[in-house]
């Protein structure tokens, strides 16, 4: 008993000390213009990335989803991969003078916006839908934009493992980003709920999930989350693609797409196999234009084991 006491004790006191030096170097960063700390952060992060045990998943990922690709396209992408990580980070101390768009406004700034009438539609005209995205650019700024047409989407999100971290970044997107629903056991009822009584969902579809349904994603066998084909099948509501772009001079271009064609079987009822597939091969597409703006050392195909140890 002791001994477990004293290991859990050092655990926590392991996470306390990663979460004040994180926060310790995003509270240095602030100190700097925002274009200054987020071209920084991409630079220390593309060299320290590849220093780390993830570059090797990086590479293999990279390696089995472009066999086409030379090797030094490989290496600059996971770079670019690196400095896309970084940035991200850098980018959470600066969303609030990041995100610069008003849809009143007509000239562009720092912000683009791709579907302002579809914006404007489900605003204007509520009813339940969902919208997906994947970790592409700095996918945190789509709720952010939701918001800011007066969309009360809840969105579906992981914590970090840091529960330290964890608490930080909840405060952080729960005051920009509207209602959150931690991604555990009971998240898919809070979203049904939501889309029962006729309000909007947001997702993320492209996290490994190791009870999920056989699919494919590059050519190769993934196992995909049903939750959102379960969810069309139930509530019969419409399904929207949306994405981040980075743009050079660190702006940023958000895409919201008309809704998709949900694949049905010959009575009717969605088919939950091939919707989650449809979804994979949107992210698929949207990663294939902007190759170094996707985690890659995430370990979507679930290979990790044998490769880091």
């Amino acid at each position: 008993m002791i001994v477990t006491r004293l290991v859990l004790a050092l655990r926590k006191f392991k996470q306390w000390s990663v979460a004040q030096l994180v926060f310790g170097l995003l509270s240095l960063l602030k100190l700097l213009p925002a274009d200054g700390a987020i071209n920084f952060a991409d630079r220390v992060a593309r060299w320290i990335g590849p220093k780390t045990k993830r570059h090797t998943l990086t590479l293999t990922n990279l390696r089995n989803a472009f066999p086409e690709k030379p090797e030094a396209e490989i290496a600059e992408i996971a770079l670019d991969a690196w400095g896309n990580m970084g940035r991200l980070a850098a980018e959470y101390v600066f969303l609030d003078r990041l995100f610069d768009f008003d849809p009143a406004r007509q000239t562009a700034g720092r912000i683009e916006v791709s579907g302002i009438p579809l914006f404007v539609d489900l605003r204007d005209n509520p009813r339940p839908f969902i919208v997906f995205t994947a970790h592409t650019g700095n996918f945190e700024l789509l709720p952010v934009a939701g918001a800011s047409f007066g969309l009360d989407v809840t969105v579906l999100f992981r914590p970090p493992n840091n529960p330290y971290v964890a608490d930080k970044v909840f405060e952080f997107r729960r005051a920009r980003m509207g209602d959150l629903v931690p991604s555990h056991a009971g998240s898919s009822f809070t979203l049904a709920r939501k889309l029962e009584a006729g309000g909007p969902v947001g997702v993320l579809v492209d996290q490994k999930f190791n009870k999920g349904l056989h699919t494919e994603f590059f050519g190769q066998k993934v196992q995909t989350n049903p939750l959102l084909a379960k969810l069309v099948r139930q509530f019969n509501c419409e399904v929207y693609p949306a994405r981040c772009i980075r743009l050079p001079g660190n702006r940023y271009r958000l895409e919201l797409e008309p809704a998709m064609h949900i694949p049905r079987r010959e009575n009717g009822s969605v088919d939950v196999d091939a919707t989650a597939q449809m979804l994979n091969d949107k992210v698929e597409q949207w990663v294939r234009e902007y190759p170094g703006q996707w985690l890659w050392y995430h370990d979507r195909w679930n290979i990790k084991r044998g490769l880091i140890t």
